[in-house]
């Protein structure tokens, strides 16, 4: 039987959200003796744990058929390689950061278009580039594989592109954050059509659960009490709410046990607007799964 193959990450921040949002979907897996090969023994989906940057390449050489790799790592490799094969299939909103343009604390560099003619140093030369002449910039990329932070105090670059998270590492090498080039989270890959029509299958079928798993996160189902004549208004408080179930309370005529799922951010602003309409003994779950 045709096996899907997935390549993640195989330590780093996106090695165990990887993992955890697979698990999610019911996949489990048995290790190999070298930790690099796992096997989905519930659904015919195998692992294949490398490094980061590796999954695209992979992908394209079709070692595996899907990936879980940043953002900005696969559209360096599309940049780099002048290629379109690869497809975001999925958005999965972690391992999220920024790739931003940073200066020395004593620079004379104070926005981005004052880049012109500069040297960038930078793990990312062709996103950087490409994003750059989209603003109309022309500017030096100094590809460095590592350390990049250390380039402008070594006279190798004026400026620097760097993914950032927290700006801990600006601030302990005095360098500024000038503006952000591109956010950057976690997506699912794969090549353009390039699938086997009984791998296509069992594709649509975990995509199908990745949807649920990715829906039930964001989502809540709430459960209250209200009464009848604000049906309508508690309804339209509910954020991302679709045809809530009413149950009569024997208890009381003249109101309604009204449950839902909200798909939407619900805040404690919402909580006390639908107890400002009239509801009362509101209770928000979590939603574990969905399949719509």
């Amino acid at each position: 039987m045709n096996r899907i193959r997935i390549a993640i990450q195989k330590s780093g921040r996106l090695s165990e959200r990887s993992l955890e949002l697979l698990q999610k979907c019911g996949l489990r897996f048995v290790r190999s003796k070298d930790k690099l090969y796992w096997y989905g023994q519930d659904f015919p989906v195998d692992l294949l744990l490398v490094r980061d940057d590796d999954i695209p390449r992979i992908l394209l050489d079709g070692v595996c058929d899907l990936g879980i790799v940043g953002q900005n790592t696969a559209r360096e490799v599309i940049l780099e390689d002048d290629s379109r094969e690869l497809e975001e299939l999925r958005r999965l909103e972690f391992g999220g950061c920024r790739l931003s343009i940073a200066v020395p604390e004593q620079s004379n560099i104070k926005e981005i278009s004052d880049l012109n003619g500069c040297r960038i140093a930078t793990s990312y030369p062709a996103l950087t580039e490409d994003l750059l002449q989209q603003r109309g910039i022309k500017a030096a990329m100094v590809k460095l594989s590592g350390s990049v932070e250390i380039a402008p105090g070594l006279g190798t670059a004026d400026a620097i592109s760097d993914l950032v998270s927290t700006g801990t590492t600006l601030r302990a090498n005095h360098l500024v954050e000038l503006g952000v080039l591109f956010e950057s989270t976690a997506a699912l890959y794969g090549q353009r059509g390039n699938l086997p029509a009984e791998k296509q299958t069992l594709l649509d079928r975990l995509l199908a659960r990745l949807d649920g798993v990715l829906q039930a996160a964001e989502s809540k189902y709430v459960m209250l009490h209200a009464p009848r004549n604000a049906i309508e208004e508690i309804t339209r408080l509910l954020p991302g709410a679709e045809h809530p179930s009413l149950m009569n309370l024997e208890s009381d005529p003249d109101r309604v046990a009204l449950h839902a799922v909200c798909r939407e951010t619900l805040f404690w602003e919402h909580l006390e607007s639908l107890k400002g309409a009239g509801a009362s003994a509101i209770l928000v779950l979590p939603v574990e799964k969905m399949l719509g």
